[in-house]
């Protein structure tokens, strides 16, 4: 794909989605032709979604340092580029590595996407980059739904915060961890950011690759300096997204470094060198069971919340907030609700978004915003499968067959058996 046929190739790449839209070698290719055409935005649209996947291509992740790079995000172009040689080592790009500072010399100025002085000694210290603290600006009343969890997160994790003297009159510590697990694309992320808004604490995501280090010993050193971090800005939501994979069962595993993490992890919540009053950790998981049991005992994640897809009365709310300030003409969203049974939070804003594209075709046309209409969002949601039915097939057998102490009995009740 030349420069001069970028065009070309971006209009074929769309037509190919439109008979595979989940393929992720079509996706990237559009990406890419986005990227060649000077669309940044666009592009970086895709391969953000693309890297969430488990099926992720090396290339993808290279494609998502460079963007990161041109965006001035160095850091993060750093972690994105070791995870493509992580997936492919033929994928390694040694002037993209230049670039980034990766494995430049001691006499180098930028190493691995940080500043060095000439000895060689980095600006911020020793150790690995902590993930930055964040200071989200939504709050509980732009979470769709999930009145039930926002209560169990209020008397955990608010009302400690807001009335510090009664739970302390009663011993308890300010802080605490939720474990919070269904399926994915349910808010479970989007609820934590809302919780770290709703209290203004700081707000410190944690993501696998803010913590594994290919060095003996750098991975559990990173994972304290995470919560050393979260406890020098409390009060702080330290939320972990996709814990079972730093925290999965030590049963399953063959290799002493892993277990080591867990190790290291359980120490941390247990607050084993340095307090944790302030710290409210909370982490998702789509896989529950998967889980190391010793991150169930109370002290640790003590509240394990199930994040269902949401009822008719959420999805309606959702599809309020994701149509709000958008051309619309008696939008009625309590109709699209009551056909969008399953559906998770992102499966709603895909509907949404295709209702969208057709009314910018649409828009484009006649020359001038066409507002959207029910029967837009009914119409878009017939393209769109509820994503929600393959994690309850496999959640089903296990609520079902290794329930030990009634952990997932919420999703027998959910699923009415």
């Amino acid at each position: 794909m030349s420069a001069g046929r970028a065009a070309e190739a971006e209009a074929e790449y769309r037509e190919a989605l439109k008979r595979a839209p989940e393929d992720a070698g079509l996706k990237l290719g559009l990406a890419s032709a986005f990227d060649r055409q000077g669309k940044a935005s666009a592009a970086l649209v895709i391969v953000e979604d693309l890297v969430k996947r488990r099926d992720t291509p090396a290339a993808a992740y290279l494609l998502h340092a460079r963007l990161l790079l041109k965006g001035g995000d160095a850091e993060r172009a750093v972690r994105a580029y070791r995870s493509a040689v992580d997936a492919d080592p033929e994928a390694a790009d040694p002037a993209l590595a230049m670039q980034l500072g990766i494995g430049a010399g001691a006499g180098a100025e930028v190493s691995e996407g940080r500043v060095r002085g000439r000895s060689g000694g980095e600006e911020d210290g020793e150790g690995g980059d902590s993930p930055e603290i964040e200071r989200p600006k939504i709050a509980f009343k732009d979470v769709g739904g999930m009145e039930g969890l926002k209560e169990e997160i209020r008397l955990k994790i608010i009302h400690p915060l807001a009335h510090p003297e009664i739970y302390r009159a009663y011993g308890k510590s300010l802080g605490g961890g939720i474990l919070m697990y269904g399926p994915p694309g349910c808010g479970k992320t989007h609820l934590a950011r809302a919780t770290a808004g709703e209290v203004k604490a700081g707000f410190l995501a944690v993501g696998i690759h803010d913590v594994l280090d290919m060095w003996i010993g750098s991975s559990e050193k990173n994972l304290h300096a995470i919560f050393d971090n979260a406890r020098a800005h409390r009060p702080c939501v330290l939320f972990f997204d996709e814990v079972d994979a730093l925290g999965a069962s030590r049963t399953d595993m063959r290799q002493a470094s892993g277990r080591h993490i867990i190790n290291q992890f359980l120490s941390e919540l247990d607050g084993a060198t340095a307090s944790n009053d302030g710290v409210l950790v909370l982490a998702a998981t789509n896989a529950p069971w998967h889980l190391d049991s010793a991150f169930r005992r109370p002290g640790r994640f003590d509240r394990i919340l199930f994040v269902p897809p949401p009822d008719a009365a959420a999805r309606s709310s959702i599809l309020g907030i994701l149509c709000a300030g958008k051309p619309q003409a008696g939008l009625d969203t309590a109709a699209v609700a009551a056909k969008t049974d399953g559906f998770s939070g992102a499966d709603l804003k895909a509907v949404v978004d295709v209702a969208v594209e057709r009314k910018l075709t649409e828009a484009m046309k006649r020359g001038a915003p066409q507002p959207l209409a029910t029967r837009d969002l009914l119409d878009a949601a017939k393209s769109v499968k509820p994503s929600t039915k393959e994690w309850f097939s496999t959640a089903r057998n296990y609520a079902l067959y290794s329930n030990q102490g009634g952990i997932y009995d919420d999703i027998l009740k959910y699923l009415k058996l």
